[in-house]
């Protein structure tokens, strides 16, 4: 006992209790300025969103210590999503190449995402977040159309006998704009790149070809070459605007896919206050401003299957939300953008790609044949992921350079066996019955900003599955990382709807 009749023992638990507090405290702190790095960084930096997302698992890691209480919840999916996970590891065990497949099995390990977000999340957090997701997606647009207009790189005129991109498959036409990972905008800085290269550098090369992005490993560069008054040989003085919107990344698919899932949420965040006529005011044209910023986004990726895809989502959530003369509307909307958008296609890529009469989608046929005829072979446990790298040729696949097949379901299928695509199948089956009952129970409630994040993540679903049909989105680690994001806040909102109606219920 102290002077104030207080026992140690009590001195030492007040102490513990004030320990477990601010612990608590600084776990959720940690969580949210986790959150909102990734939600910045999410449509840019793959770099920046894991960073923030380590950040959002130390402080849940924190907490859950501190309180004794991991946060976590059994949800629809869990089943599935264990079936999923175990029949991958047995496809990786038994692949084609072992060595290979358990290696990639850590990029599966982005679904643990969707666990982390219903646990480390506050509902209040959800609307802030996305909004923020969505305004960093504006400006990666915004910046997209300064980059168009001021051009991209240097394009070449004409090239010298001697140049050592004659080695490359750099033609006059196309135009260079990152050399050595360093980006140039004329001949000049060109050349500078290479006098300071060492000799027996390797210099990598970014260039456009017909609105196309292409990489060459390397120039190797030598003292001869150095010596030279212009040691790239190359003649140009303008730069390109042919060339496909990625933001502030190279990767003009995972862009213009993370702009679909964003675009969704902002066009239902708008459409569920323009739903309720009490609450129509400049958030709704705020919204509905920033869904058509990011669909323009789409439009300049030159995304042929993004963009239906971002009309087949944008048509549901308009059928679900709005009016019959309020749904004419957005359906004439859509389809201008969808005419501009075929111009944009048009304009950007090679001749033929507007009506898939190019090389690029012959090719994607020709994997996807072989793809289905090798399924034959191993339906089972497939052929293991990546496995492929070191058989393409022996398998039959066209060319040198490996592709995956460009569709989700068949790629699944084709690595992992039928099993793991039917239960990836019940994933998002599950996903989209208690996404869509949520959003129903939400539709007539009060709480525009719920409703709107609810239907938005039903477009964005509808799309994401509309574009994975014919592309192989759902192994694009970041988009995968921003589709489970969302699936966790979609599940908090759709427990509190839950709850809600279990209270109004028992009243």
């Amino acid at each position: 006992m102290d002077s104030n009749g207080t026992s140690i023992y009590e001195e030492k638990e007040a102490g513990s209790a004030s320990l477990q507090t601010a612990t608590e405290r600084i776990g959720t702190r940690a969580s949210l300025c986790g959150f909102i790095l990734y939600a910045v960084f999410a449509p840019h930096s793959i770099a920046g969103a894991e960073i923030g997302l380590a950040l959002v698992a130390l402080g849940w890691l924190a907490r859950s210590l501190a309180t004794k209480r991991t946060g976590l919840r059994r949800t629809p999916q869990d089943l599935p999503i264990a079936l999923f996970l175990a029949w991958t590891l047995f496809s990786s065990i038994l692949s084609a190449e072992p060595g290979i497949s358990l290696a990639k099995f850590q990029s599966v390990c982005v679904l643990f995402l969707f666990y982390l977000t219903q646990a480390a999340m506050e509902r209040r957090w959800a609307l802030p977040l996305v909004a923020l997701m969505i305004l960093s997606g504006v400006a990666g647009v915004l910046w997209s159309v300064v980059d168009i207009a001021r051009g991209r790189g240097v394009r070449i005129e004409e090239m010298a006998e001697d140049s050592p991109f004659r080695l490359t498959p750099v033609q006059a036409g196309d135009a260079v704009w990152r050399i050595g990972q360093r980006r140039v905008s004329s001949i000049e800085e060109i050349d500078e790149a290479i006098r300071r290269a060492p000799p027996g550098a390797r210099l990598s090369v970014s260039f456009i070809t017909q609105g196309e992005h292409s990489e060459w490993p390397a120039i190797i560069i030598t003292d001869e070459a150095r010596a030279r008054p212009s040691p790239s040989g190359l003649k140009g003085t303008s730069p390109t605007h042919r060339f496909r919107a990625s933001g502030w990344t190279r990767h003009y698919e995972t862009f213009s896919e993370t702009l679909q899932i964003l675009a969704q949420l902002a066009l239902g965040l708008g459409l569920a206050r323009l739903r309720r006529r009490k609450m129509r005011g400049w958030r709704v044209w705020a919204w509905l401003t920033a869904s058509v910023v990011l669909a323009l986004g789409i439009m300049l990726t030159a995304m042929r299957t993004v963009l239906v895809a971002f009309a087949i989502g944008a048509s549901l959530l308009a059928w679900r939300a709005v009016r019959k003369g309020e749904r004419l509307l957005i359906y004439a909307a859509i389809l201008v953008m969808l005419v501009a958008g075929a111009l944009a296609v048009g304009r950007t890529r090679v001749s033929g790609a507007l009506s898939f009469q190019d090389a690029s989608t012959h090719l994607r046929l020709q994997v996807a044949g072989i793809a289905l005829k090798r399924l034959a072979i191993h339906p089972f446990f497939g052929h293991g992921m990546d496995a492929v790298k070191k058989h393409w040729t022996e398998w039959g696949f066209p060319g040198t350079d490996v592709i995956h097949t460009h569709s989700t379901p068949l790629q699944l299928a084709f690595e992992r066996g039928l099993p793991a695509l039917l239960f990836w199948l019940w994933i998002i089956a599950s996903f989209w019955m208690s996404t869509t009952r949520a959003e129903r129970l939400a539709r007539d409630s009060a709480d525009a900003n719920r409703h709107g994040l609810l239907l938005g993540a039903t477009g964005a679903l509808a799309g994401l599955l509309a574009s994975s049909l014919v592309n192989y989105n759902f192994g694009d680690g970041e988009v995968a990382l921003v589709f489970w994001w969302l699936m966790g806040i979609v599940t908090r909102c759709g427990t509190q709807n839950t709850e809600l109606r279990t209270q109004n219920e028992r009243q």
